[in-house]
């Protein structure tokens, strides 16, 4: 995978909810996952985005999107958080964007 981004999770009972939402979040992304034991990498190339909707389908209906920043331990890329959504995104991606913005 040339730019990795996403999470890190704790191992905790709900990574694999966790997990099967961030793939639904992105499909036709190929998302990786590293079980390191302690803990899970969850990583896709260059933007993934885990939403609150989705996690809620795996978490129940109470789940708020900033209870999933405790689960996380680390990431890789850039995050985007909003108050319904997660994004992760490459560095050098944001720097396309913006000067295809200026140009």
């Amino acid at each position: 995978m040339k730019n990795p981004v996403g999470p890190v999770l704790s191992m905790c009972d709900e990574v694999e909810q966790v997990i099967a939402a961030i793939e639904d979040d992105n499909p036709g992304t190929d998302i990786e996952v590293i079980d390191r034991g302690a803990y899970v990498r969850v990583q896709g190339e260059n933007e993934i985005t885990v939403t609150q909707q989705t996690l809620r389908r795996y978490l129940g209906a109470d789940f708020e999107i900033r209870s999933f920043e405790t689960m996380m331990t680390a990431f890789n890329g850039r995050a985007i958080t909003t108050s319904d959504a997660i994004t992760w995104q490459s560095v050098g991606l944001r720097k396309a964007e913006k000067k295809a913005a200026t140009s």
